[in-house]
């Protein structure tokens, strides 16, 4: 992370170096098992590598884009770059562009490979419904998330489920069922292919989704510590997640692609197991858990 005053986690830190090293040592077997089976999968790296770069490179544009977010300027929104002017000056890092998209589901997001090419959008939903106290709080976090570079290594994580998803889509419709090389009762080498590749993305899709859960923590606590007022995110919190039930579904499945960019999820899945191991975002009750724990540490300490 470059040097900020947003606090440094260790934790996060750790998270995101095993995650790499368990998506790399992943890789490595997979390519391995498609070299033993015989497979030239050097044209679905290259596609593969190119998507990679252009989310990497292009990720703030390409949110955006779909988003309909438009960068403005502080004559346009004069009260939104107030807040981000202060928090940079407080953060000691480089100000980010600022966007506003025009939609009423009530959220905020932040993108760009480092801190020279960030951005960072509101909805004018949020806008109009937040306290500047609050707006406060829920941009400290998503500037953490810039400053801690988590759109990159986010980006990087993913390389590895795209492999795998387009390996599952050669297989099945180039080489499903086929045979061994050799014509005479092998085994089938398509079928092969495919099943490796869907257990392979399965488990890069949950590594990347526990990674993404913790980062949620991890900004919600940074941005609590750099305002000191944790009360101010998780009044945020609880009043953007209890607004979004009266968003209409269909603005909500829209927006749902986005939900690993956004504040809160659009669509938060409800209960545990199988629907907490997918979900983007820990609880709502996790996340103001440990806003009221800061809060507390923070009072003791004054």
């Amino acid at each position: 992370m470059a040097n900020t005053r947003f606090a440094p986690d260790r934790g996060l830190t750790s998270r995101m170096v095993l995650t790499m090293f368990l998506l790399g040592l992943l890789y490595v077997v997979f390519v391995g098992v498609l070299i033993a089976l015989g497979v030239r999968a050097i044209v679905v790296l290259v596609i593969a590598g190119c998507m990679l770069a252009v989310q990497y490179f292009l990720s703030d544009r390409i949110a955006l884009f779909a988003m309909h977010g438009q960068v403005v300027s502080p004559e346009q929104a004069p009260e939104l770059h107030g807040v981000i002017d202060r928090l940079c000056a407080m953060a000691d890092m480089p100000k980010p562009r600022v966007a506003i998209a025009d939609s009423d589901v009530p959220n905020a997001f932040a993108t760009g490979r480092n801190q020279k090419n960030s951005v960072v959008c509101a909805t004018t939903g949020l806008l109009r419904r937040l306290e500047p106290a609050e707006l406060e709080g829920v941009l400290a976090h998503e500037m953490s998330h810039v400053a801690h570079r988590d759109v990159a290594v986010m980006t990087i994580a993913s390389f590895l489920g795209i492999v795998a998803g387009l390996m599952t889509r050669v297989a099945l419709y180039t080489g499903l069922g086929g045979r061994g090389r050799d014509d005479r009762g092998g085994p089938p080498i398509g079928l092969i292919v495919m099943l490796v590749s869907i257990l392979v993305y399965v488990i890069s899709f949950l590594l990347t989704r526990a990674l993404s859960r913790y980062r949620e923590l991890a900004a919600d606590r940074a941005g609590a510590l750099l305002t000191q007022r944790p009360s101010a995110l998780a009044s945020a919190l609880v009043k953007v997640t209890g607004d979004m039930s009266r968003i209409p579904t269909r603005d909500l499945r829209e927006a749902e692609p986005f939900n690993a960019f956004f504040f809160a999820p659009a669509l938060a899945g409800r209960g545990a197991g199988l629907a907490s191991l997918l979900a983007t975002h820990p609880p709502l009750d996790r996340r103001l858990e440990q806003l009221s724990r800061i809060s507390a540490q923070l009072g003791r300490g004054a």
